[in-house]
C-alpha cells in the first residue's frame, strides 16, 4: 500500500517536470564536457588499442608480458601527443573566436 502511494507521487513529480536540455543557456558547459570527454575518450582509446596490440604480439611470439608493456608505453605517449594537440587546436580556436567581431563591425 505505502509502495503504491510512492509511486503515484512519484509519476505526479515527473509528470509535472521537463527534462529539456536547453543548449543555449548551458551552451559553454556543453562545450566543456564535450572537450572533457573527448580527451579522456582519446587517451583511453590510445591505451586500449596498443594494448590489444601488444597483447596480440605477445601470444603470436610467445614472449610473457614484454610488448604489453611497450605498447602501453608508446600508447600513453601517442595518447598524450594527441591531447596536446586537441588542446592547443581548441585554444586558438577560441583565441581566434574572441578576436572576431560579434556584429562584423570592429
Amino acid at each position: 500500500m505505502i509502495h503504491e502511494a510512492n509511486v503515484l507521487i512519484s509519476k505526479r513529480w515527473f509528470k509535472n517536470t521537463k527534462m529539456v536540455f536547453n543548449y543555449k543557456k548551458n551552451r559553454a558547459w556543453a562545450e566543456g564536457l564535450h572537450i572533457v570527454m573527448q580527451i579522456g575518450l582519446t587517451m583511453a582509446g590510445c591505451i586500449l588499442f596498443c594494448f590489444f596490440i601488444g597483447l596480440y604480439l605477445d601470444r603470436w611470439l610467445g614472449t610473457k608480458g614484454l610488448f604489453i608493456v611497450i605498447f602501453i608505453v608508446l600508447g600513453i605517449i601517442g595518447g598524450g601527443v594527441t591531447v596536446y594537440r586537441q588542446i592547443i587546436d581548441v585554444t586558438t580556436d577560441s583565441a581566434k573566436d574572441q578576436d572576431k567581431p560579434e556584429n562584423g563591425i570592429r
